[in-house]
């Protein structure tokens, strides 16, 4: 059973007449009457009462009225829908981030894409690099912003930016005057980590470095690590993006001797072929990073 079957059905139904209904679609009586006879042996029901004067629906005809009418109204629905995101006017974009791109990268990106697509729904989901990639991997989101390395092969990998540390110091603490220290002079400092795969490059670098970091408190959200520091709760070491904006209270210094650094990329999955929508985002967000 074919939807154009189903239209000829209906426009015979409303004719009354094989006649008229092929005269409407621009067919050959006999072609209709084809499809007809097919759409009955399909169904395994005589649809139509043939009269000489008029044609009218059997019981069962008037079952496939009602259920071809529902299926033609959503197969339209569904086109439209269709060639509404194909054309970028309605449809649904989710993207993930790690939480330093989410609040420092993403913004900008956004923005830009609600301009541009203003009917376009855009969830942004955030989480860690592991919790990303996994969605990314599921199909709950198309595109995903994390850090590297990229957990297993299932993905096309789009490196975005790579940065190195900083550290984050209270503005009266001695470090926010000073040009360049190394890491190794912080042995003795209590660090406020962020949590996830940032925590574990900085926690790294301070053991490289000859000692193993005291952990003062850590949090996966941003603004409270710069909010911990700023009340002088320890100093942080963190990407640099997370430390772009200007902090109250905080101080930026940058670090002498062999740096710390990270890349941050994007992920999507092998193979797969991205909507309209994330085609677009992820143009605006490669533009965003290399700005």
């Amino acid at each position: 059973m074919d939807l154009y079957q189903l239209e000829y059905f209906l426009e015979a139904a409303r004719q009354r007449s094989f006649t008229r209904a092929a005269a409407k679609l621009n067919l050959a009586q006999a072609a209709l009457s084809e499809q007809m006879r097919k759409l009955e042996a399909g169904l395994g029901a005589r649809l139509f009462n043939r009269g000489r004067r008029e044609t009218t629906l059997t019981p069962a005809g008037e079952t496939l009225r009602t259920h071809a009418e529902a299926l033609l109204a959503q197969a339209l629905a569904t086109r439209r829908a269709v060639g509404d995101q194909v054309a970028l006017r309605g449809g649904r974009l989710a993207v993930g981030a790690i939480p330093s791109v989410s609040a420092c990268l993403l913004p900008a990106a956004v923005a830009a894409f609600r301009r541009k697509h203003p009917q376009v729904e855009l969830a942004l989901l955030e989480g860690t690099s592991e919790a990303v990639a996994q969605w990314v991997e599921t199909g709950r989101i198309e595109l995903g912003v994390v850090q590297l390395p990229a957990p297993g092969d299932a993905f096309q990998v789009t490196p975005l930016l790579d940065e190195s540390f900083v550290l984050l110091v209270p503005k009266k603490h001695p470090l926010a005057r000073r040009r360049l220290p190394r890491l190794s002079e912080l042995a003795k400092e209590a660090f406020v980590f962020y949590k996830g795969r940032a925590r574990d490059v900085a926690q790294a670098a301070c053991r490289a470095a000859g000692f193993e970091p005291r952990t003062a408190c850590e949090s996966g959200e941003l603004e409270t690590i710069r909010s911990l520091v700023a009340a002088d709760l320890g100093i942080a070491l963190l990407p640099e993006l997370a430390a772009r904006d200007a902090v109250p209270g905080c101080a930026v210094v940058r670090l002498g001797g062999a740096p710390v650094r990270r890349s941050v990329a994007l992920l999507q999955r092998k193979g797969q072929e991205l909507s309209p929508g994330a085609q677009s985002f992820r143009r605006l967000l490669i533009g965003e990073a290399a700005a």
